[in-house]
């Protein structure tokens, strides 16, 4: 018995040390904000004035941006901090999609080996999936996959030629940059910092795979985080959740598949036996275009920054022949499809001019293939349009979209209602996400019919509800301390400063996974209270058979 009682007293002992342990170091990590850093802290609050070297600090970027839509922010970025007197490079390859020099910062370029017509071609696979034909299921399935080799190869054979590029890396070692900015979703730029050693801010929707919160050490309960591809708000039924948890149990293999390549790339390039997510979880400041008026809420760490909505101020007004074509009683829609989709197949683009064809509205529509002949008065097809500075115009009624988070956060920030066909990528999320609010229909383009196009058109226009529900929508979206685009500049800016934003950044990715679940916490815990209750019960079995024994005596 008393034998028993000293075992208990020594593992009750243990675990107060254990516990102990960790409240010194917690203590000791504490100890490290001294009074004279408080100090200086309240002082700075109290003044709201920043150091005038802060202010008078002119540094040195480096952009490795990726191509398409996702050059949009990044330029924005690059030209604002090349105007307000930082030195600026832009590395981008000979032959591009959208990416090209500018007025505010410097372009290096480097050799691959496609030209335009070779992009052109893997663009024009957009068009072709969408045809419709009567081939069986599984072709179908085929050129998808085709598809999506063409574009991951592309990306590949473009990231391969500027890593292994060593004239080129070599003379980036020489300059001095301060930070990279990038986009990590094609990891490029992550690899360079790391290979050179230096601060990275990154600029992204988001990765398909969660790759981006697991970095930043975000939590992503399944429970009310829904995943990509599921079209699942944040208030989900027992099925909608079980099944957004068998998504979020296959994200891992889903990661190693979409970057197996990238990983090779990794090691190869930086001589370390680490992968993409390692790299990633390097980085300083994740600028992430994303705003809970488009977004669920979720768990977010201190250095990841939203900056959805980061180019819709960055418009201009309307040429005068547009803004005189557009101007009218009953307005005007406007229709883009993004930079992947610039035209359409034939039986699909006679479905939206039959539409068009009965409505009062004027229509100006992004379009780059073979004009048709049968283009009704009210429709302008244009091979470029100045899609933000059409939607801030007050004749704009509604926005046709693919539903890309540009066009999306464009029609928030402008509120103009959205009738969304969308394809691929975060596109389906995003139209669900904004169907549920209220403020515009999704439709499939690929069942389109002139009647289904031209009810769903209307019901956008004249239904008071989506105008309303846009305008309360856009008003949330638009209050904000401050600008998305001066946000985003501001942290490239502090990190640049610093060399980096390590006190922002979790001690995650120092812990066992075990460690992270406090598995080896609760081990400890649940043996001492099993040793504790076989004890007890013991003891007690000890004291009922002494006390029968005693009973038969007597």
């Amino acid at each position: 018995m008393r034998t028993a009682g000293v075992f208990v007293f020594l593992l009750l002992n243990v675990a107060m040390e254990v516990i102990s342990g960790a409240d010194n170091t917690k203590g000791s990590v504490s100890e490290k904000s001294s009074p004279e850093n408080k100090m200086k802290t309240e002082e700075a609050e109290a003044n709201h004035t920043k150091p005038a070297s802060f202010s008078q600090f002119l540094g040195n970027l480096l952009v490795v941006p990726m191509d398409g839509s996702h050059w949009v922010g990044l330029k924005a970025i690059a030209q604002e901090m090349g105007r307000r007197g930082h030195r600026v490079t832009v590395v981008m390859p000979e032959t591009t999609i959208r990416m090209g020099p500018g007025k505010h910062y410097d372009t290096l370029t480097y050799p691959v080996p496609y030209d335009k017509a070779s992009i052109d071609s893997v663009m024009s696979t957009h068009k072709d999936i969408m045809k419709k034909s009567a081939q069986p299921f599984m072709e179908k399935i085929k050129r998808r996959f085709t598809q999506f080799q063409a574009i991951s190869d592309f990306l590949h054979i473009t990231a391969e030629k500027l890593l292994f590029n060593a004239s080129i890396i070599s003379h980036l070692a020489q300059q001095e940059f301060d930070a990279i900015l990038t986009d990590p979703v094609v990891p490029t730029g992550s690899l360079i910092a790391r290979k050179l050693g230096l601060p990275t801010v990154n600029l992204l929707r988001g990765i398909p795979c969660h790759l981006d919160m697991k970095s930043a050490g975000c939590p992503s309960p399944p429970s009310y985080v829904p995943r990509f591809f599921t079209g699942y708000t944040d208030k989900m039924s027992f099925k909608e959740r079980l099944i957004n948890t068998l998504m979020a149990l296959v994200e891992p293999l889903f990661c190693k598949l979409l970057y197996w390549r990238f990983d090779q790339i990794t090691r190869d390039f930086l001589g370390e036996n680490v992968g993409v997510a390692e790299v990633l979880s390097d980085s300083d400041i994740w600028l992430l275009r994303s705003d809970f008026t488009l977004d669920f809420p979720r768990p977010l760490m201190p250095n990841i920054v939203l900056v959805g909505g980061i180019n819709c101020n960055v418009k201009h007004p309307l040429p005068p022949d547009l803004d005189s074509w557009v101007s009218g009683e009953h307005g005007f829609v406007v229709f883009t499809l993004g930079s992947m989709v610039s035209d359409l197949p034939e039986e699909i683009t006679s479905v939206f001019l039959e539409a068009f064809r009965q409505i009062p509205q004027k229509v100006i529509w992004r379009y780059t293939g073979k004009v048709p002949d049968n283009v009704p008065e009210n429709v302008k097809m244009m091979k470029w349009v100045p899609q933000n500075d059409l939607l801030a115009h007050p004749g704009a009624r509604a926005f046709i979209t693919h539903a890309g988070s540009h066009g999306v956060f464009e029609g928030l920030c402008h509120a103009v209602p959205m009738l969304m066909v969308p394809r691929r990528g975060d596109q389906p999320d995003n139209a669900a996400r904004m169907a549920s609010r209220g403020v515009g229909i999704v439709l499939n383009i690929l069942d389109i019919n002139t009647e289904t196009l031209l009810k769903g058109l209307k019901e956008v226009i004249n239904d008071s509800r989506y105008k309303e529900n846009m305008k309360k929508l856009s008003d949330l979206h638009n209050d904000r301390l401050s600008d998305p685009l001066e946000l985003s500049v501001y942290w490239t800016e502090f990190v640049m400063r610093h060399k980096g934003a390590k006190h922002l950044k979790s001690a995650l990715h120092e812990l066992y996974w075990f460690q992270y679940f406090s598995l080896d916490v609760i081990a400890l815990l649940t043996t001492v209270v099993l040793v504790f209750v076989m004890l007890t019960a013991k003891c007690m079995k000890l004291c009922f058979r002494k006390l029968r024994r005693k009973r038969k005596q007597e």
